[in-house]
Formats: structure tokens, C-alpha cells, sequence
């Protein structure tokens, strides 16, 4: 069986980046001396899922900070190769089928519009939200409509003396 986890930062509002992309507001809000469980997190899944518009933000990045695991980039755009990333349009349900064709145990998706379309599915198993003590007003939404209820149960809450808090929910039933 193969899990579909999301660890994602968000403002107190539900914005995940500004309206020209920006994630300056939250790598200002970090501090050095907490760790929020991202390294954590990342041991734990085997590849990474990510939307166009994420991996645009870190594609500069050599080598991507994922150690050797594949990461898969949702787009219909063409792309430049690169090792260790496939590119593909494909629908949340025939990405899942393919990782457990693949023998993948978690699989970590990343990305507003990406973790919506597997919301939507009813494909997420587990979700860690930072929540940054700062209000944007706009931007780019962590959340986009979806026609699915989807019952998650809270899990854990940690919270940091920088303000930020981390909810764990898990999906319900």
C-alpha cells in the first residue's frame, strides 16, 4: 500500500506563497535553532510529488535537496531533463497505481493545486500543516475548492516559541 502524506507551511490565512510567488515571508519566519520536523518527514518517504509551480521555486536547486529519491512533477508544460525527476501529465490516480507498480510506501506531495486534485480524490492519508504567525491577505491559496468532504482527525499539535505550530491530521474512516 502506498501512503500519500503532505507537509506543507501556510499563513494564519491559508496562503501557501504571495501573489508573485514569493516565500520570502516564510524563510524569514523560521528560526535556526527550531526544528519544525521537515528532516523527519523526509526520511520517511521513499518520493516526492510536486506541482509545476513548486518545482519552478527549487529548480535552480543542485542537487535538490531530496538525497536520492524520484521526484515526480505534475505538469502539461515540456521540461528539460534532469536525473532523478520524471515529468508527466497524469491524474492523481494513475500516479498512485504507477507507485504502487513501483513498490513506493509514502509518497510526499507538495504543491497547492497538487494536494487539492489528491484531496479531491480522496488520496491523502496524512497531512502536517505549519501554520506562520503572519496574515498575507492574498496569494496563492494552500487550499482550492474540491467537491469531496474528507473527514481528517487531528493528531498531534506542536508548537515553537518562534509562534509557528505544526497540526498532524490523519484521514478519518
Amino acid at each position: 500500500m502506498t501512503r500519500i502524506s503532505v507537509y506543507i507551511a501556510t499563513s494564519i490565512d491559508g496562503y501557501i506563497a504571495t501573489e508573485d510567488e514569493s516565500l520570502a515571508w516564510l524563510e524569514a519566519a523560521g528560526s535556526p535553532d527550531e526544528d519544525y520536523g521537515f528532516q523527519g518527514f523526509l526520511d520517511s518517504v521513499d518520493a516526492l510529488a510536486m506541482g509545476r509551480g513548486t518545482y519552478d521555486h527549487i529548480q535552480h536547486l543542485d542537487p535538490l535537496p531530496f538525497g536520492e529519491r524520484d521526484v515526480f512533477v505534475f505538469t502539461s508544460r515540456s521540461s528539460v531533463p534532469r536525473h532523478g525527476v520524471t515529468f508527466w501529465s497524469t491524474d492523481p490516480r494513475q500516479a498512485l497505481d504507477e507507485w504502487r507498480r513501483r513498490g513506493l510506501k509514502r509518497v510526499y506531495v507538495d504543491g497547492g493545486v497538487l494536494i487539492s486534485a489528491f484531496l479531491a480524490e480522496g488520496l491523502v492519508d496524512d497531512m502536517l500543516l505549519t501554520t506562520v504567525p503572519i496574515l498575507l491577505g492574498r496569494g496563492r491559496p494552500l487550499f482550492h475548492p474540491v467537491s469531496r468532504v474528507q473527514p481528517m482527525r487531528l493528531t498531534g499539535v506542536q508548537e515553537f516559541p518562534s509562534g509557528m505550530v505544526n497540526r498532524s491530521y490523519q484521514r478519518s474512516g
